[in-house]
């Protein structure tokens, strides 16, 4: 099993604490996105879209962060991510959906780029798009964390789901911007939690051997 990724990008950051959490040794090929490794012939044969992640698994290449996840979790079920009941399994897919389809896409380093580069725009205005859909995803998710009962230590219960994989990186990211998180106790208390695990913590971007000083 190979996984192509990027210390910084968050679905990597995924998927890495997914094989973490499942104890999958996996081989880890890096690719560089602000040099431009990902546009490179070589990588689009791997993924033609030229995102990250992609994991090779058995000669099969498997790319989107969640289908990953959901396809670790298949053929390794234990620990599972997801639980088994379908009320259940739909929260916490849907949570995983607020950052992974919401959040993310918006504020992704394609995304960003295109905002300095054919828009023009400064790096000031930059980070201010950036923050804005932090606060305006975070506000909701924050919200369907406190008023739901299923939320405990994690984001469905005390035991580590999928949704829990894809906060920790979006967190870790508003950070890096210095995104003002006060508003969001909540979501920011769970992720401080989670980042206690050892799973999670081995995740860190700054842990990763493509980490730049």
């Amino acid at each position: 099993m190979k996984l192509f990724g990027y210390f910084r990008s968050s679905a990597a950051y995924r998927v890495r604490i997914a094989l973490n959490v499942k104890g999958i040794e996996a081989e880890h090929e890096y690719v560089h996105l602000a040099k431009g490794l990902h546009t490179m012939p070589d990588y689009l044969t791997v993924n033609p879209q030229g995102l990250v992640p992609a994991l090779v698994d058995d000669g099969h290449v498997l790319v989107q962060s969640l289908a990953i996840i959901e396809y670790l979790d298949e053929c390794h079920p234990t620990p599972p991510l997801l639980p088994s009941d379908p009320i259940e399994r739909a929260r916490v897919r849907a949570l995983s959906q607020v950052v992974a389809c919401e959040i993310h896409p918006i504020n992704n380093l394609r995304v960003l780029n295109y905002l300095t580069g054919d828009f023009g725009r400064t790096g000031d205005e930059r980070t201010r798009w950036y923050r804005h859909w932090i606060a305006e995803g975070f506000r909701g998710l924050e919200e369907l964390l406190v008023h739901h009962p299923g939320t405990g230590r994690y984001c469905h219960g005390d035991t580590v789901t999928m949704a829990d994989l894809c906060l920790v990186p979006q967190v870790f990211n508003a950070r890096r911007f210095d995104c003002d998180l006060n508003a969001y106790p909540t979501l920011v208390a769970i992720a401080d939690r989670l980042n206690e695990i050892p799973a999670f913590a081995a995740a860190a971007p700054e842990r990763q051997p493509d980490a730049e000083g």
